[in-house]
């Protein structure tokens, strides 16, 4: 059955604790329950982690069986595993317990549906669910019960149907005091030519939208007028797709890209009828900007050919001089890294690997003393933004890192970055252009430019441009490594939990030796080539210029810098500081702890804590609600009892004894949209001795603008150019003078003593002292294995804190590609 496939985590929590007392016991407990779950190793448990478990029994309230149980349920045990554990101990009243619950669990196997009909036709709702016998079924319509004869069925029969019958339904199934909720159902009536409607009407359309000719930059207004009884309604629809948050006579889409050509029509209905306006087709030109762009392709190859020759002789007057010359140690004045990953597409595969990849390679680069920003989920304005900042970050000698996890593309030798919100036949315009990015670091006289690009590199049939980046100088310093090669496809192997991207797989063995970068990225190209799975299927390329030893290992020598790029540096400390511990004073005597934690620059953990609380208060818990609208948090996986619950796979909780009250996780994401002050409301939810209802208090929270927030990355950035383009101009790229150097950081008003809060490393540290704090982006510590010399499949990564996948072999089933169509 479904229901043994569950994870133990889905129990309730009555059931886990009378699982828990159980097991709480030294002869036949949690002990052996440890050791025969230990069979698979994800389910093997630490020394470390069982005496946190012994740890449980300080407190008077602790359970070290119900600590290991939440062990379990975080590493995804199901049902059936811990049955077949429990029999394996022998512990049969344990096992008969499981065994009874997940029998009499109510599991609904099929849904009502939404159904519209004409007057005195016949309808039938049905829901059906499994689980102990003697199931009851109550129906409502809206909060109204229905009580006659039909309404205790799994059917509720409407016959005839009639006006009153219009609404929303709902079943509930119930088993004594257990019960669950089918999800809602629509009846609607419909008008027929037989039936008497009284004063409804039917729709006409008075106004039909008319087919448009525009420009790229342009706004689009269609317009389609109904009228009816009761009043019309409006859907809008492109090529056929519906148009969601187009829900009114008026069609409006400011600045027109190619994506939004093709034919528009809007559907007219309201309760009893609809009808569909004539279609209206859409032509977009192109503007004048796209012209001029053609005119800087024209003169940027025959800028090229003039420079060819320079740069071959420079290359081989580089290799004859190193060959004479004794080896010499190199160092960067500073060292940046920007790391995003994409993966919540709009019109594209959604992706699973990036999330870990970043998280991996950002602790890599930040124990070589890199300052890393890392970002998740960027639309085309907020990938745009973040390049800008990143520039502003390099100065002469600086070693500039870019990788990017995502879909892409290659045409005509240039590769593009997909955003997040690029429509389904995107072209150059909607994405960013790889080569535009190097000229604009080559502009800041950088030491060495590493791009690693985890994307596919197929050819795009939508993008016919053949876009020309900005001039590039001859620099020496230019290192690409590519995922895969030419006209092929990167893949990721899915996990249920956490997945990793090929490339990264083998990355993260070799980034980190104390070697020139490009002997490192061919040491990774062979790991790859002795992988059964990735033969030809994904081959890692290298191109490169990079004629010196510089090793992504390279020590920083600080060298006098601008005051411009001081206060740059110090601005970009000040993005990426969490918000101070907080301490929460109810009226009813109850002191809640609020602290944060960064997963990456964009994704920040809160959890809150029970600090104290009168004798008379029996239970309490203090949950977050209210977020603004700008940031993205999961209502259903917020306030929940442990990072893995609240999506967070990747921080590492610190390794103490648990408090006797435990803390609730609500993770934030898409900080980067946020426009003003955090604000949200701690809910404090408590019973008395004395009292059975549940008592609710609340304080509003406002911790300004932690992290990335601070750099408004969801606005346009000055030094872009005005284009509707998405590449990057060259021009876009010139370092601003000092006078502008401060440009995109209007909300932060003070750049004094943000030193403290940065690590040597480049890691934004907490200023809070709370001992129980969460460490913000701490690796597990754990050694990466060698790769075989004999070829063997692709293992998933030990480094990875809650996945404990040690031996389980890649299959061909397993890998997904992010294929750029």
């Amino acid at each position: 059955m479904d229901e043994w496939k569950m994870n133990i985590g889905t129990l309730k929590e009555e059931i886990l604790n009378k699982l828990s007392k159980m097991l709480d016991n030294p002869t036949c407990g949690w002990r052996q329950l440890a050791a025969a779950a230990a069979e698979h190793s994800q389910f093997r448990c630490s020394e470390k982690e069982l005496t946190s478990c012994s740890l449980q029994v300080l407190s008077a309230s602790g359970s070290p069986a119900r600590c290991l149980l939440a062990w379990l349920a975080d590493r995804c045990c199901t049902l059936d595993f811990l049955l077949h554990c429990l029999k394996k101990m022998e512990h049969q009243e344990a096992a008969q317990f499981l065994a009874t619950t997940v029998v009499e669990l109510i599991r609904i196997t099929v849904q009502p549906q939404s159904q519209q009909a004409t007057a005195g036709s016949r309808v039938v709702l049905t829901c059906a669910a499994s689980g102990p016998p003697g199931l009851g079924y109550q129906w409502f319509r809206g909060k109204e019960e229905i009580l006659d004869e039909t309404g205790s069925s799994p059917e509720l029969i409407l016959c005839p149907l009639r006006p009153a019958h219009r609404g929303h339904y709902i079943c509930r199934i119930n088993h004594g005091e257990k019960c669950v909720f089918s999800q809602w159902a629509h009846v609607r009536l419909l008008h027929s030519a037989g039936s008497s409607p009284g004063c409804v009407s039917e729709v006409h359309i008075t106004h039909q939208p008319r087919p448009q000719k525009a420009s790229e930059g342009d706004t689009l207004l269609l317009q389609c007028r109904g009228e009816a009884n009761p009043p019309a309604q409006y859907e809008w629809y492109h090529n056929k797709m519906s148009l969601p948050l187009q829900k009114t006579h008026t069609l409006k889409i400011p600045c027109l890209t190619t994506e939004h050509r093709g034919e528009y029509k809007c559907k007219v209905y309201n309760l009893y009828q609809e009808v569909w306006s004539d279609i209206a087709t859409v032509t977009i030109g192109p503007s004048s900007i796209t012209e001029a762009s053609w005119v800087e392709v024209d003169r940027g190859l025959e800028s090229q050919e003039v420079h060819r020759p320079i740069s071959e002789v420079e290359r081989q007057l580089q290799q004859i001089t190193n060959l004479q010359s004794p080896a010499k140690s190199f160092y960067a004045t500073d060292k940046v890294a920007l790391l995003i990953g994409n993966m919540s597409y709009v019109h594209h595969t959604q992706l699973s690997a990036p999330i870990s990849d970043v998280h991996e390679l950002t602790n890599h680069l930040r124990q070589m003393d890199f300052k890393v920003v890392s970002l998740l989920d960027l639309n085309w304005q907020e990938m745009h933004s973040a390049v800008t900042e990143f520039l502003l970050l390099l100065d002469k000698g600086v070693y500039g890192l870019l990788y990017f996890a995502g879909h892409g593309y290659e045409n005509y030798g240039n590769s593009f970055m997909v955003p997040i919100d690029a429509p389904s036949s995107y072209t150059s315009e909607h994405c960013l252009c790889v080569q535009n990015i190097l000229s604009g670091m080559q502009e800041k006289e950088t030491g060495l430019n590493v791009f690693l690009l985890d994307m596919c590199r197929k050819r795009n049939p939508n993008d016919d441009v053949l876009v020309q980046p900005g001039l590039l100088k001859v620099t020496a310093n230019i290192v690409f490594g590519y995922a895969t090669c030419v006209d092929a496809e990167a893949y990721e192997v899915k996990r249920e939990d956490v997945s990793n991207g090929i490339f990264i797989s083998f990355l993260k063995q070799r980034v980190s030796k104390d070697e020139k970068v490009t002997v490192m990225l061919d040491r990774v190209a062979e790991d790859m080539g002795r992988c059964e799975i990735t033969k030809g299927r994904q081959a890692l390329e290298l191109r490169s210029n990079l004629c010196e030893r510089r090793s992504l290992t390279d020590q920083i020598q600080g060298s006098q810098c601008s005051a411009s790029q001081s206060a740059r540096n110090l601005q970009w400390a000040v993005a990426h500081v969490l918000p101070e511990s907080l301490c929460l004073q109810f009226d009813c005597g109850v002191k809640v702890q609020l602290g944060f934690a960064a997963e990456f620059s964009n994704v920040m953990v809160i959890y809150t804590r029970i600090l104290e609380k009168p004798e008379e208060v029996v239970s309490c818990s203090a949950e977050l609600i209210d977020f603004p609208e700008d940031v993205d948090v999961d209502l259903k996986r917020s306030n929940q009892d442990s990072l893995l619950e609240a999506g967070c796979l990747l921080l590492i909780q610190e390794e103490l004894p648990s408090p006797e009250t435990a803390s609730l996780y609500t993770r934030i994401r898409s900080l980067h949209r946020l426009k003003r002050d955090l604000t949200f409301t701690a809910c404090l939810h408590y019973t008395y001795s004395n009292m059975d209802e549940e008592v609710q208090e609340r304080l509003p929270v406002t911790v300004g603008k932690p992290l990335v927030s601070k750099l408004n990355l969801h606005e346009p950035r000055s030094s872009y150019s005005c284009s509707a383009s998405s590449y990057l101009s060259h021009d876009s790229f010139n370092s601003p003078g000092c006078s502008s150097s401060t440009e995109g950081f209007s909300s932060v008003s003070c750049v004094s003593n943000t030193w403290s809060y940065f690590s040597e490393t480049g890691n934004a540290v907490s200023n809070a002292e709370s001992p129980t704090s969460l460490s913000a982006n701490e690796p597990e510590e754990s050694e990466c294995p060698e790769l075989p010399i004999n070829p063997e499949p692709l293992v998933a990564s030990k480094s990875l804190p809650h996945t404990k996948v040690n031996d389980t072999n890649y299959k061909f089933s397993d890998i997904y590609t992010f294929h750029s169509c």
